[in-house]
């Protein structure tokens, strides 16, 4: 098999976005800890400053209908994984979510020559950090061991090494607790930096109370990072980042972040 991996900046050079409106029902989205359901129009507010952010940032948005039988569709990124190579249709862990594949799935064929689908378990996409030399999978309660090795051949049909690793303890997914800030950097928790799995990289830690700071969102030149996270703000830009403060407050109500609103990726 040829080399088919792209130019390592494609990590966070994105051209093309897939977002889906939020539903109505995103009021009965899934949450580990009830601190009151989001108001529609809260969430809707929060969604149109994002696409409007990625659209500044010089990417293509594709935008789905609202799905009202799945509250947390709102979320691409959990259902799937898109490459320049191609697209993986995943298997969320959630009951709720199951059903979301088969909605994302035409959607996919219709951007991508090549559309995979995992053969076994579980994963979902908030799971799985992409970084020039592989592709991270963290097991948790969405995504199964079964599924992270199924997903490990799929990337391996698109020549890319998947590694599989451990979200910690509590965490809902592996990219609740970091992300990726350029090549060889990750922005993450303590908790996170600590168990060892960005050895090779360099590690930028939230501030001190700001875990959810982590799942920021790195496109193009600019950093996507919750508006609430005004000491990480300061420790990014300290380290020449240019940040783009977005509202999040509403979507963290149902367990989410920047990055679960998009699937992202150069073609």
């Amino acid at each position: 098999m040829g080399n088919l991996m792209p130019k390592p900046n494609n990590v966070f050079h994105f051209n093309q976005a897939i977002v889906r409106r939020p539903s109505r029902s995103i009021t009965q989205g899934l949450r580990a800890v009830d601190r009151g359901a989001p108001t529609y129009e809260d969430v809707v507010m929060v969604h149109d400053r994002y696409q409007d952010a990625l659209q500044r940032a010089g990417v293509q948005v594709h935008v789905l209908e609202a799905l009202e039988a799945f509250p947390d569709s709102m979320f691409v990124e959990d259902p799937a994984l898109v490459f320049p190579e191609g697209a993986i249709v995943l298997a969320p862990g959630a009951v709720s979510r199951a059903g979301e594949s088969a909605e994302m799935a035409p959607t996919l064929n219709h951007l991508f020559e090549r559309v995979l689908t995992l053969g076994a378990g579980q994963v979902e996409g908030g799971d799985i950090l992409t970084t020039p030399d592989a592709v991270m999978i963290g097991l948790s309660d969405r995504t199964t061991q079964e599924g992270a090795a199924a997903l490990q051949d799929c990337l391996a049909e698109f020549g890319r090494k998947g590694v599989i690793v451990e979200t910690p303890p509590g965490v809902l997914h592996f990219k609740t607790d970091c992300s990726l800030l350029d090549e060889q950097t990750v922005l993450c928790t303590e908790r996170l930096a600590a168990s060892g799995v960005f050895k090779g990289l360099n590690t930028i830690h939230v501030a001190p109370g700001e875990d959810a700071a982590a799942n920021a969102l790195r496109i193009n030149d600019v950093v996507l990072l919750g508006e609430e996270y005004n000491k990480t703000r300061t420790v990014l830009e300290a380290n020449n980042y240019k940040v783009i403060p977005l509202p999040t407050e509403p979507i963290s109500r149902v367990d989410a972040g920047l990055s679960c609103m998009s699937l992202r990726w150069f073609g």
